[in-house]
C-alpha cells in the first residue's frame, strides 16, 4: 500500500505539472488566428487566478479516466486543461464579494483583491469561455461527435442544473439552511457536477461504450460527495495557513452542512464508507484501476 501511495503522489504531481505547462502556454499573451488582441491586464488576471499551484486534482481524473480506457493521452491532457479553465473561473466568481466574500484563494491574494472587482468578473468570463475553445480547437485531436459529447457534458455540469445551479443553492441556504436532502443536492451541484464530469469525460475520449461510461459517472458522483464532506471537515479542523484560504466561514453564516447536521464522527463514518464504495465501483477493472482508486483514497484524506 505504501509503494501504491508513493507511487500515486509521484503521478499526482507529474500530472499537476504538465497541466500547469500546457495552461501556461495556452494563457500567454499571444492572440490565437482568430482573435483581434489579448488585452495584457486581463491576461494577467487571468493568469493570477489559475497558475497559482493547486493539486489539479480534476485534469488529474480526466487523464487517468482515459488511460483506463485507452483513450488518447494528449487529447485527454488537453480536455483536462480545459476543465481546469472553467474550475479556475468558478474559484474566482466564488471569491467575489457578492458570492462568498473571500480575500485569500491558494495563500495568495484573490483575483478581485489582486486586480479589481470587474477585472475578476471579466477574468472569470474569459476562461469559462476558452474552456470551450480548447475542447473545439483543432488541437485537441479527437473525431467531432466525441468533442460535440464533452462539450454537452461539460456545459450540463457547469450550468443551472450543475455548478452554477449548486453555486445559487448554496447563498439562498445562507438564509433558510436547506434539509439533508436539499444539502446533498446543493453539494452534489456546486462541487460534485465537474467531479463527474471529470471521470466520465475519460471514457468520453476512448469512446468507451455506454457501462464505462456509467460506471465512471457513478464513481464521480461518489467521489465528489467525498470531496465535499471532507472539504467540509477541513472547513472546521484545519486552519487558513494550511488550508490556504479562510475556514470556520460555513459555520459563522450558518451555512447548512452534513457534518453540522449529524456530527464529525458521522461524518468521517460515512467519508470512509463513501470511499469503500467508490473503490469497489472500479473493481471489475483490476491492477489498471489502482490510480483511481487510489485517488478516492487521497480525497478522503486529503489535509488542504
Amino acid at each position: 500500500m505504501t509503494d501504491t501511495k508513493t507511487a500515486f503522489e509521484r503521478r499526482l504531481r507529474q500530472s499537476a505539472a504538465e497541466t500547469e505547462a500546457l495552461l501556461s502556454s495556452l494563457l500567454s499573451d499571444s492572440r490565437l488566428s482568430d482573435e483581434i488582441a489579448r488585452p495584457a491586464h486581463l491576461m494577467a488576471a487571468m493568469r493570477h487566478g489559475s497558475l497559482n499551484g493547486g493539486k489539479r486534482l480534476r485534469p488529474f481524473l480526466v487523464r487517468e479516466s482515459a488511460a483506463l480506457l485507452g483513450g488518447s493521452s494528449g487529447a485527454a491532457l488537453r480536455i483536462g486543461v480545459a476543465l481546469e479553465c472553467l474550475h479556475c473561473y468558478s474559484l474566482i466568481h466564488d471569491d467575489l464579494p457578492a458570492m462568498d466574500d473571500d480575500d485569500l484563494r491558494r495563500g495568495r491574494p484573490t483575483v478581485h483583491k489582486a486586480f479589481d472587482e470587474a477585472t475578476a468578473i471579466l477574468a472569470g468570463d474569459s476562461l469559462l469561455t476558452y474552456a470551450f475553445d480548447i475542447i473545439a480547437a483543432p488541437e485537441t485531436e479527437l473525431a467531432d461527435r466525441l468533442k460535440t459529447e464533452l462539450v454537452l457534458a461539460l456545459a450540463r455540469a457547469a450550468g443551472p442544473g450543475g455548478m452554477t445551479g449548486g453555486q445559487a443553492l448554496d447563498l439562498a441556504a445562507e438564509k433558510n439552511p436547506p434539509d439533508e436532502a436539499g444539502i446533498v443536492t446543493l453539494q452534489a451541484m456546486k462541487t460534485g457536477a465537474l467531479l463527474r464530469f471529470a471521470c466520465e469525460a475519460g471514457a468520453i475520449i476512448a469512446g468507451s461504450d455506454p457501462g464505462h461510461r456509467d460506471r465512471l459517472q457513478a464513481f464521480g458522483r461518489k467521489i465528489g460527495l467525498a470531496y465535499q464532506l471532507a472539504d467540509d471537515l477541513l472547513d472546521l479542523t484545519s486552519d487558513a495557513g494550511t488550508l490556504g484560504k479562510a475556514t470556520g466561514k460555513d459555520a459563522a453564516r450558518g451555512k447548512g452542512t452534513l457534518v453540522a447536521l449529524h456530527g464529525m464522527a458521522w461524518a468521517e463514518e460515512r467519508l470512509d464508507t463513501l470511499t469503500e464504495e467508490a473503490v469497489e465501483l472500479l473493481a471489475p477493472y483490476g491492477e489498471k484501476a489502482l490510480t483511481l482508486q487510489e485517488t478516492a483514497r487521497f480525497i478522503a484524506s486529503r489535509d488542504n
